[in-house]
């Protein structure tokens, strides 16, 4: 599934929808003028098959692209064989789900380095990212599979390992979080060269088909100089989120784009009429 330009939405239900239910929130996307929609598994994935199918319906008849987030408690480098396996399990039902309310990609926090050597933690995610895909193919289910660049030095997930594994791994992309990645390096890729580098380092990992297909998470962000702190509102991080949309549509770049601001459809909104005005 491919979009012809770059779309924006939110992460979840809009705040401002009457009806909590994620058909509902479809709907409110589209009465927003927004046109994606991010579906919130982060505390579990807990969708029906009916329901699901009633969110894919509303996504096609209101035109709102669909994403997922998986569920939080997902480590692929667990010394626990439970824990990986329940993680991967977390992984195959959001897109089981996600493919069922006809949705572009998933996206989840990989793991954790555990204070292990990083070649050893790539190794361990890769070779479970791609049962995982295997999986999946096998059942016929097709949505890009993305790990999410991460906000804290602690997590498997800087730009250049997701692009490694998503040249490496067939049907994996990244999922692109420039508060994330700004936090991460506790202020840095915030400049004009810093933000063209993320996205000519995604052109020259993967091609034109990671521009073309990309899965984006903003918001604004608080840090220190251990990384990532918590999400606040665009207006109140020194997240230089203009120059980012200037980039993304300097770059050509088509897909979704997720807020996860505190104001989801606030900042969306405020991104959007932003985009249209560069």
């Amino acid at each position: 599934m491919k979009t012809e330009k770059l779309l924006f939405g939110t992460a979840g239900v809009p705040l401002s929808a009457d009806d909590r239910s994620s058909e509902n929130g479809v709907k409110r996307v589209r009465e927003l003028n927004l046109e994606c929609m991010e579906l919130e598994f982060v505390r579990g994935v807990r969708m029906s098959t009916e329901i699901a199918e009633k969110v894919g319906k509303a996504a096609r008849d209101n035109k709102i692209l669909l994403t997922a987030h998986g569920p939080y408690f997902i480590n692929l480098n667990s010394n626990e064989v439970e824990i990986v396996e329940a993680s991967i399990k977390r992984i195959l039902d959001t897109a089981r789900v996600a493919s069922l309310c006809r949705g572009y990609s998933i996206t989840f926090h990989a793991g954790y380095y555990l204070k292990m050597e990083k070649d050893t933690v790539y190794n361990n995610i890769k070779k479970e990212l791609e049962r995982i895909v295997k999986t999946l193919k096998s059942e016929g289910i097709k949505v890009w599979i993305r790990p999410e660049t991460t906000g804290k030095e602690t997590q498997f997930g800087s730009l250049a390992e997701i692009i490694k594994l998503s040249r490496d791994i067939e049907n994996v992309l990244p999922c692109v979080d420039f508060a994330h990645i700004h936090a991460r390096t506790a202020g840095r890729f915030n400049t004009q060269e810093e933000i063209k580098s993320i996205l000519s380092d995604i052109e020259k990992g993967l091609g034109r088909e990671a521009l073309d297909n990309m899965h984006i998470h903003m918001a604004g962000i608080e840090y220190t100089a251990k990384g990532e702190r918590n999400h606040v509102n665009l207006e109140e991080s020194d997240l230089n989120y203009k120059e980012i949309l200037k980039q993304l549509k300097e770059f050509k770049c088509k897909g979704a784009l997720i807020s996860e601001s505190p104001n989801i459809e606030g900042d969306a909104l405020l991104m959007k009429k932003e985009y249209e005005r560069i």
